[in-house]
């Protein structure tokens, strides 16, 4: 469970059998947590006196930018060996490409979408798609593009609904009926943004939120290929006397990016991603 796991002392020594069979599982069997304790001195000692107690030579912690900023302040403080292996269905970690868990959550969204396509396009309507995206965009960008969305609205960019309402209606004019505009959760909640499209243009605007179904899953080939991967990397790091950094992929190899550098804000370079939804549609 994470922190949380470390704090209270709940461990589990495994072995091959434990994980026999768990590759085609989403999630994860250690189980995870949100932990705010960890964030204090107390609840930091007391994880330091579990891995002191239990003989842990090392840590290998599974996650995001969070994750990541959590164990570089623990590093700091105890000096105890750990290495980062980026997993964000968000890939919001800085200097990484791709993270485990971006791959099977684009598809599964992009499934959603393909059959959401199917009913925009039979009944001539227009839906407004919510995806997960906190304060990343990458999500909505790649399912928008790959899904031949119409329209994407991230946090990286500021929202012109005026604009948005004008194409649909220019659309609608010349016989285009159907839209899907793919929308990342930080923006705004896709009922409320559906009703404001719905007041200006007088055009019916449905709503489809996505939600947790983009964090389970069977994971895509790509995304077992990387975990199993970055799992063995890990071990070598620690082995070798590497700590304080994170592993990911970055131009189709396996990189090491420590945790100052990987807990920075990723920027998303989105002009290249806006040009192409455009031309396309």
């Amino acid at each position: 469970r994470g922190w949380w796991g470390l704090i209270n002392e709940e461990l589990k020594l495994l072995n091959q059998r434990s994980v026999s069979g768990i590759i085609g599982q989403g999630g994860t069997i250690l189980k995870t947590a949100r932990c705010a304790e960890f964030r204090t001195t107390e609840g930091q000692s007391r994880a330091y006196e579990t891995i002191k107690k239990n003989n842990i030579d090392g840590l290998v912690v599974i996650g995001g930018n969070g994750s990541f900023a959590a164990c570089h302040e623990f590093h700091k403080k105890y000096n105890i060996p750990a290495v980062g292996i980026a997993a964000s269905i968000d890939n919001d970690v800085n200097g990484i490409d791709y993270t485990i868990g971006t791959d099977t959550a684009v598809n599964t969204a992009l499934d959603a979408i393909d059959k959401i396509r199917d009913t925009a396009t039979s009944m001539e309507r227009i839906f407004v798609v919510e995806v997960m995206g906190r304060e990343s965009g990458f999500i909505a960008l790649t399912v928008a593009l790959a899904g031949g969305c119409e329209e994407v609205i991230i946090p990286e960019r500021e929202l012109d609904l005026n604009a948005v309402c004008h194409d649909i209606v220019r659309g609608n004019l010349i016989g285009k009926m159907s839209w899907i505009i793919v929308l990342a959760e930080g923006v705004g909640r896709a009922h409320d943004i559906a009703r404001q499209i719905t007041d200006i243009t007088g055009l019916e605007t449905r709503t489809i939120v996505l939600g947790h179904v983009q964090r389970g899953g069977r994971p895509t080939a790509v995304s077992r290929d990387l975990a199993l991967n970055l799992g063995k990397a890990a071990v070598d790091c620690l082995i070798a006397g590497k700590k304080n950094i994170a592993l990911g992929l970055t131009a189709g190899k396996i990189v090491e990016i420590n945790f100052e550098t990987a807990i920075k804000k990723k920027e998303l370079k989105i002009a290249d991603f806006y040009k192409l939804v455009k031309i396309l549609t």
